[in-house]
């Protein structure tokens, strides 16, 4: 067996083992971190396919970006796994054909599209030359141009939710408020409370003491 092969067949396996503990894992953190391996795994198949860009793309946007601010929601949000766990097998069946559905009209798809794909030569002519990623950002800014701003802002009211959802406030927090800080007199710092003098209590002579 090839060493390309033998990659091939590694990162295969490990993506799917971390695919699987992404729908089966119970902590949500966990679950969050096998996805971030299962693009790991995604890349280095890119790799091999020869699309360094899309490989460096998958780690430096899903991985680098979109995953830890996934992890950081589902940190900072405090998911409640016992309420979500509720009601979990009486949906499992319909959920279960509903995905052996899928699965299958996805192998239909698959299947029917590598019969037909032509045969590939191994080193094209001019393929040294090649560069697919100046290829990519010509496309990318030329035609797709707007697709691209779209997709930009779609990320970035993601980011502005996800910031709005971790700052709401909770019980077991304390926090300061600036406004009302500024807003503050000196009234309101210092009180002044008049308060009677303190007389000293006259002690008696004992019996012992002479009495002058």
């Amino acid at each position: 067996m090839e060493v390309k092969s033998a990659l091939f067949y590694l990162f295969s396996a490990v993506m799917l083992f971390a695919a699987l503990r992404v729908i089966t894992a119970r902590n949500p953190v966990h679950a969050a971190l096998y996805l971030v391996l299962a693009f790991f795994q995604a890349s280095g198949i890119w790799m091999l396919l020869k699309a360094e860009f899309l490989s460096i793309t998958l780690v430096l946007v899903y991985v680098g970006a979109v995953m830890v601010l996934f992890l950081f929601v589902v940190m900072m949000i405090d998911v409640n796994v016992d309420e979500l766990k509720r009601g979990f097998w009486n949906h499992f069946p319909l959920a279960a054909s509903i995905g052996a559905v899928l699965a299958l009209e996805l192998a239909s798809v698959l299947l029917g599209g590598f019969r037909s794909v032509p045969a590939v030569a191994e080193n094209p002519t001019g393929a040294d030359q090649f560069s697919n990623t100046k290829a990519l950002g010509q496309v990318l800014y030329t035609d797709f141009l707007y697709p691209l701003e779209i997709a930009a802002v779609i990320l970035l009211v993601a980011i502005i939710a996800a910031i709005a959802l971790t700052m709401r406030e909770r019980k077991d927090t304390k926090a300061q408020n600036p406004g009302e800080q500024v807003k503050v007199k000196s009234s309101d710092r210092l009180r002044m409370v008049k308060m009677d003098p303190v007389h000293q209590a006259m002690v008696e002579p004992s019996a012992e003491e002479p009495k002058t």
